[in-house]
C-alpha cells in the first residue's frame, strides 16, 4: 500500500476516533441515567451487559451495513438518518432541554428492575451502534481501495478502519467517557459541534449518494475528487475549531468572589 493511501486511512482513523470520542461521552450520559435508578452494586453489572452488547451491535452492524452499503437508496437512507440525528439532537439541545429539567425529579426516585434496565440499555446500544457505524461509512466510503481482501460488502482496509473506529468508541464509552462528559461540561458547545459534524458528515454521504452511477446527479468522479475532499474536511475543522473557540468555559464564567 503507498504511504498516501496509508496516510490517509489514519487521519479517517483519527476522525472517527474525535467523533467516536464526542458520540461516546453523548452515550454515556444516556446510559448512566439509564442506571441511576438501580441499586449502586448493581449498576456497573448493567453497564457489563450494556457495554458487551455494544461491541456484538457494533460488529453485527458493520456486517449487515457492508454488505448494503454499495446500494444507493440505502446510501441515501443513511445520509437522511444522520442529517435528522444531528438537527434533533441539536433543536433538543437548544430548545427542548430547558423545558425539561424540572419534569424528570420525581422520576429520579424510582426503582427499577434489573433486566428491564439491561433490555433498555441494549435497544439503546442499537441505536448508538447505527449511530456511530453509518457515520463511520460515510467517512470511509470514498477511501482508495487498500488492496486487501474484502471482508463483508467492502474493501478490506476500509473495513477495518470502521470497525477499528467502532470498537475504539466503544472503549472510550467505558474507560474515557467522564473525560469528555466533564469536557462537555464545561464547553457545553462541543457537543453542538459534534453534532454538528454527524450531520456534515450526512451531507458526504449525501453527496457519495448523489454520484452513485444510477442516479449520476453528480459526476461519479465528485465524491472522491481532491476539490470535494478539500472541501469536506475544511468544513470539518472550521466547525470543530467554532465549537471550541466559540463555546464559553463555564469555569472562566464563573463570577469571582470578591474578599
Amino acid at each position: 500500500m503507498e504511504w498516501s493511501i496509508v496516510l490517509e486511512y489514519a487521519w479517517v482513523l483519527l476522525l472517527l476516533i474525535g467523533i467516536e470520542g464526542l458520540l461516546a461521552a453523548d452515550n454515556a450520559l444516556v446510559l448512566a441515567v439509564m442506571v441511576k435508578k438501580l441499586p449502586e452494586e448493581l449498576r456497573k453489572k448493567a453497564l457489563f451487559y450494556g457495554l458487551a452488547g455494544a461491541f456484538v451491535l457494533r460488529i453485527g452492524s458493520l456486517f449487515v451495513i457492508s454488505f448494503l452499503v454499495g446500494v444507493w437508496q440505502v446510501q441515501a437512507i443513511g445520509a437522511l438518518y444522520l442529517l435528522f440525528i444531528a438537527m434533533n439532537h441539536i433543536f433538543r439541545k437548544l430548545v427542548v432541554s430547558k423545558q425539561k429539567s424540572k419534569v424528570e425529579v420525581s422520576d429520579s426516585q424510582k426503582k427499577a428492575g434489573f433486566w428491564s434496565t439491561v433490555v433498555k440499555i441494549e435497544l439503546a446500544d442499537i441505536a448508538f451502534a447505527v449511530d456511530s457505524i453509518l457515520a463511520a461509512v460515510a467517512l470511509a466510503i470514498v477511501l482508495p481501495d487498500s488492496g486487501l481482501p474484502n471482508i463483508g460488502g467492502l474493501d478490506g482496509g476500509k473495513f477495518l478502519v470502521i470497525l477499528t473506529g467502532g470498537l475504539i468508541g466503544v472503549v472510550i464509552m467505558r474507560y474515557a467517557a467522564s473525560y469528555f462528559v466533564a469536557l462537555l461540561h464545561k464547553r457545553p458547545g462541543l457537543e453542538i459541534a459534534a453534532f454538528a459534524i454527524v450531520g456534515w458528515v450526512g451531507v458526504k454521504l449525501a453527496v457519495f449518494t448523489l454520484s452513485h452511477p444510477e442516479l449520476a446527479v453528480l459526476p461519479e468522479a465528485f465524491a472522491k475528487s481532491p476539490a470535494w475532499k478539500i472541501t469536506f474536511y475544511s468544513v470539518l475543522l472550521l466547525i470543530a475549531a467554532s465549537g471550541w473557540i466559540f463555546s464559553k468555559d463555564k469555569e472562566q464564567e464563573a463570577p469571582t468572589m470578591t474578599a
